[in-house]
């Protein structure tokens, strides 16, 4: 299927590496330069080499980290500056404390609402004023599946998520400008963090925890980074056009909480 997207532009947050950066691949692949940030400069520089020499687009890589108000900025206008344009904005850097209420501290709420909540806030806001001036443009947020499957170990994540949720929601209802809103219920195993015990500590056996969260979901795994960026990449497209401040649950058919299925095993 040709997703007619040779010669857009994209940017694309926490691209360096796992889902953001099979984003950015999938999206070079169908002809779109690309560009995406992260906090450490080696392994961003990295991947945008990588992603251009094996789609011979122009992937620029330029180090944030969106916690700080004027990286979001110069991010987003270093951007716009070296593509031209912004035809796509794709925000997915983010993680977020996991534990149980008692034991998170001040600093772990703060934590995560400054990367995972405020961070996509900050480009969001950077960002629309340039599209509301093209007249065009698509906006792609990559929200945990614990912003609407509460889960009591998780329980800054889900906060977070759901304020994320509730924002887009907003945002599209200006209907000044087309956002495309999207929801990952699935992400990568080490993305998603291990499983925490009722004490708020983690798993200390990997393999425990890479057993437990499969269970979940009733397809037996945890979605691959590539079927992520597959989906993104078409709501990022022109033909889906129509499919406008919405959610897609990427989730294997996971229906209840995930802790609820834990204690099920």
């Amino acid at each position: 299927m040709d997703l007619q997207m040779n010669g857009k532009t994209a940017l694309v947050t926490g691209g360096s590496a796992g889902i953001g950066r099979a984003i950015a691949l999938a999206l070079a692949r169908e002809g779109v330069d690309v560009a995406i940030c992260a906090r450490r400069k080696e392994p961003l520089e990295a991947a945008a080499s990588q992603i251009a020499r094996e789609t011979n687009r122009k992937i620029v890589a330029i180090p944030a980290d969106l916690t700080k108000p004027d990286d979001a900025e110069a991010f987003v206008k270093q951007a716009h500056t070296a593509l031209g344009r912004i035809d796509i904005l794709v925000n997915n850097a983010g993680s977020s404390p996991g534990g149980v209420l008692a034991f998170l501290t001040e600093e772990h709420w703060a934590q995560s609402l400054q990367l995972k909540f405020m961070g996509y806030v900050r480009c969001l806001k950077h960002v629309l004023p340039i599209m509301q001036k093209q007249r065009r443009g698509r906006v792609i947020n990559l929200i945990g599946n614990d912003g609407v499957k509460p889960s009591y170990w998780e329980i800054a994540p889900g906060a977070a998520n759901a304020e994320l949720d509730a924002c887009a929601g907003c945002a599209v209802r200006q209907g000044q400008y087309q956002l495309r809103r999207r929801q990952s219920r699935a992400r990568p195993y080490r993305a998603l963090g291990r499983p925490r015990r009722c004490d708020g500590t983690r798993h200390e056996n990997h393999e425990e925890a890479d057993t437990l969260a499969p269970r979940s979901i009733p397809l037996g795994r945890i979605a691959e980074c590539e079927e992520v960026a597959s989906l993104v990449t078409y709501l990022a497209s022109d033909l889906a056009h129509f499919v406008n401040g919405t959610m897609i649950e990427i989730d294997g058919g996971q229906q209840k909480p995930l802790m609820d299925r834990f204690r099920d095993r």
